[in-house]
């Protein structure tokens, strides 16, 4: 049995700019990376292809150009998690133990989770940028007029912002072919509100008024019926005064029986239900009531596991009260390696995670802005972007910097550590 001073479950964005932080500071220490991919992908992108403003191969790296020089690599997936014997393993059968432990696998996408989902994604206009935004992008370009909807789950998912970045792209590619008058584009949301934190939800609703979209809140989606270009939605909410903004009678919305309402589309995205990886949720390292069920379970200041003190966690998989984004674990990672290089010295952890996260929301071609916030949807800013921009207004010199400068701090700085 293979034995690790540092294990790193995962080989993503969380995983290797950890791992590569770790080794920076001290080359020294023995780390092994568990991850099946062979490709590493900068998903942040995946909005732009779908709108057809960025190539889908300029997301694509190959994982071992970015495993950090003096860790290792093992190409296979972790199948069970035992903390009580610091022990992981893998779907060939391979045990390994550990002194510490950083768990960082992402999340799983659920399909199954809405009916008729797993089987029209990628097909009946019904389409994904977290899954496929080539695809989405094909969509978009044999689009003609009806229903373009956008919605998403009621499960935590990457990227809050994610489902509604591509609807404003389609709008404004609906109104730059003229097909605005025979088009309607609508967003559906479990949730009361566009977005969480209040300044940047004040803009976003004057832009939704600006493009003349449409708003159903409390929507739950719960069905699609892809060969009828039918998505069905369960109503959280029962004061129809709270369930829309700018309604359109001439979108087809119908009662559908048992609380539910049917909405046809011809263009349909979505982000997918989401939950941690099943080892996780089956594991003792998640939360086992409670809204954070299955999630792993960490101080939200330390990302120190609340249970099993060599254990660490950050990134999607974190039981954590802010966004799931990239922006978040490139300020989560040096928290997380400071405390962990504390703990291994036997020095209390010092180093605190504040919550922040960031989302850039591209509100059309050439406009964009940057979400920042913290903790209880305070809004926050990061020093060093906050030095070149306003980032929460939307220009397009902030579409300069998600569609060539962030991407180049990913690839560049980020996955080395260095940012």
């Amino acid at each position: 049995m293979a034995h690790h001073q540092i294990v790193i479950i995962g080989a993503g964005t969380a995983g290797i700019t950890t791992a590569a932080r770790l080794l920076n500071k001290d080359r020294k220490l023995d780390v092994v990376l568990i991850d099946p991919s062979e490709k590493h992908y900068y998903q942040p992108a995946w909005t732009l292809v779908g709108g057809g403003a960025y190539k889908y191969e300029k997301t694509v790296g190959n994982t071992r150009d970015y495993i950090p020089r003096g860790a290792s690599w093992v190409k296979d997936y972790v199948t069970e998690v035992d903390p009580d014997n610091n022990k992981v393993r893998t779907k060939s059968g391979e045990e390994m133990t550990y002194d510490y432990l950083i768990v960082c696998p992402g999340v799983q996408y659920r399909l199954s989770w809405i009916e008729g989902l797993a089987e029209t994604m990628g097909k009946n206009n019904v389409c994904s940028n977290y899954i496929d935004s080539k695809y989405t992008w094909k969509v978009l370009q044999s689009f003609k007029g009806g229903n373009a909807v956008f919605t998403q789950p009621a499960t935590p998912i990457k990227c809050g912002g994610a489902p509604q970045k591509i609807m404003y792209l389609t709008a404004d590619y609906i109104a730059r072919h003229g097909l605005k008058d025979k088009s309607r584009v609508a967003f559906a949301t479990p949730g009361s509100v566009i977005f969480g934190v209040d300044p940047f939800k004040d803009r976003l609703m004057e832009i939704v008024t600006e493009k003349d979209i449409s708003l159903f809140f409390f929507h739950k989606p719960v069905k699609i019926d892809g060969p009828g270009h039918k998505i069905y939605f369960e109503l959280m909410e029962n004061d129809k005064d709270k369930l829309f903004y700018n309604f359109k009678n001439d979108m087809g919305y119908e009662d559908a029986g048992d609380n539910r309402v049917s909405l046809p589309f011809e263009m349909l995205h979505l982000a997918p239900p989401q939950s941690a990886p099943d080892f996780i949720m089956n594991s003792k390292l998640a939360v086992q009531e409670g809204p954070d069920k299955g999630w792993v379970e960490v101080d939200i200041y330390t990302l120190q596991h609340k249970r099993y003190p060599n254990v660490f966690s950050l990134g999607d998989v974190a039981a954590l009260p802010t966004a799931k984004t990239g922006a978040a674990v490139r300020k989560q990672a040096p928290v997380l390696v400071e405390n962990l290089r504390a703990f291994m010295h036997g020095k209390p952890l010092t180093a605190r995670y504040e919550g922040y996260s960031s989302c850039p929301i591209v509100t059309g071609y050439g406009r964009m802005l940057l979400a920042e916030f913290k903790y209880d949807n305070v809004r926050d800013s990061d020093p060093l972007l906050s030095k070149f921009f306003d980032t929460g207004k939307d220009s397009y010199a902030m579409w300069l910097l998600k569609k060539y400068m962030l991407p180049f701090m990913y690839w560049k700085l980020m996955l080395r550590g260095k940012a």
